[in-house]
């Protein structure tokens, strides 16, 4: 018997009835729609276990509906697979970056399916599980442009928190620049390198944690980064490595955060950001 309960939008009825008839047999019922414009209204009003979203959809594209689900702090954990014939890497990267939990590539199979469902279920129980509101996990590729969309997606999703339209500009500010760190520093600028940025939210604040997958730094030891005792003294470091002028990333994310901490390898940094207490 069905205990789990799914959206699939998929334009395609036969492709979607062999998908409520895969998700059936995972215990999930499912509403299939083959159009989108209703689907983000049916799923604050149902709050499905979990969505299985086609991209080519006839009247609204499936990636602004992934987002407007992820968007919306009451839908924020609803578990989204897209499942999609699109399957170039900016697609997956697309749909990644409008915080789907799991992109699969058509035609798949019943077991890519059930893993790709774990997977997204897990995520969903485990924010339950340590008291999260909400998680979104991003991945990009080492480039700026791909830094400059995701920056525009987070600083639309600040503003569904209680931090105030500064405070929300102030943390994109730090996002950027620590974004930039990676793909500049970390990745040496390898665009075919992934960036990740998970993108957490609480009762008390606002978590950002990016990572890259470079060798490394002690961020002890950064030389060439400006430091708020002496701001300018690393300029002559900097002329001596023949390292454009700049540096002064770090130190403007520390002014514009509540908290930031790198790991201790260096290739991972953590951004708090506290929502304001009531008068």
């Amino acid at each position: 018997m069905a205990d789990r309960e799914a959206l699939i939008v998929e334009d395609e009825l036969a492709t979607g009835e062999i998908l409520k008839e895969m998700l059936r047999r995972q215990h999930f019922k499912a509403t299939l729609h083959t159009h989108g414009a209703e689907a983000v209204q049916w799923v604050r009003e149902h709050k499905p276990d979990l969505v299985v979203l086609d991209l080519m959809l006839p009247d609204k594209h499936g990636l602004d509906i992934c987002r407007e689900i992820k968007l919306d702090r009451e839908t924020n954990l609803t578990p989204v697979i897209i499942a999609s014939a699109l399957d170039r890497h900016e697609d997956m990267v697309r749909g990644l970056e409008v915080g789907a939990d799991f992109y699969l590539t058509k035609p798949f199979t019943l077991e890519q399916l059930e893993e790709a469902i774990r997977e997204a279920m897990a995520w969903r129980d485990e924010m339950r599980k340590s008291g999260t509101n909400g998680e979104i996990e991003f991945q990009f590729r080492s480039d700026l442009q791909y830094l400059k969309q995701l920056s525009h997606l987070l600083s639309s999703l600040l503003l569904f928190t209680p931090l105030t339209t500064e405070q929300a500009e102030h943390l994109t500010m730090a996002i950027h620049e620590m974004g930039a760190n990676a793909i500049e520093w970390g990745h040496r600028k390898q665009v075919d390198r992934v960036v990740t940025l998970t993108y957490r939210i609480d009762n008390e604040k606002v978590e950002i944690i990016i990572r890259d997958t470079g060798p490394g730094f002690d961020p002890k030891e950064l030389t060439h980064a400006a430091k708020a005792e002496d701001p300018t003294a690393h300029m002559e470091v900097r002329d001596e490595k023949g390292l454009r002028v700049g540096g002064f990333g770090i130190m403007l994310a520390r002014g514009l955060v509540d908290e930031l901490k790198y790991n201790s390898t260096g290739n991972e940094v953590r951004l708090v950001k506290r929502f304001p207490q009531p008068a």
